[in-house]
């Protein structure tokens, strides 16, 4: 290849890189709807619990709300702190949620 054709090359694919990081992720939230969206999430995580003695896990959480590992934790744990809801179990795959 010559010169100009490694330039031009180089130019079309950084132009495309640009272009794609420029416009993923069109959504930005402000603070006040993060905490909207937050607060309807933990809403809808205590839908959860309709019925007596009804047991949730972080992966119920995720999969309900559509948020990562990692956020679902922050959801049950802002709700065990709010006293909505008590852990039961340390860690791993037997640990749920209940309702106080």
């Amino acid at each position: 290849m010559n010169t100009t054709a490694i330039i031009l090359f180089a130019v079309v694919i950084l132009g495309l890189l640009g272009w794609g990081y420029r416009n993923r992720g069109n959504i930005h939230w402000s603070p006040d709807e993060r905490g909207k969206n937050k607060a309807e999430h933990k809403k809808t995580i205590m839908t959860l619990f309709s019925t007596d003695g009804a047991r949730i896990t972080n992966d119920d959480v995720q999969k309900l709300v559509n948020v990562s590992d990692a956020t679902a934790t922050r959801y049950l744990d802002e709700l065990e702190q709010e006293k909505q809801i008590t852990q039961v179990g340390r860690e791993g795959k037997y640990v749920y949620y209940e309702k106080r």
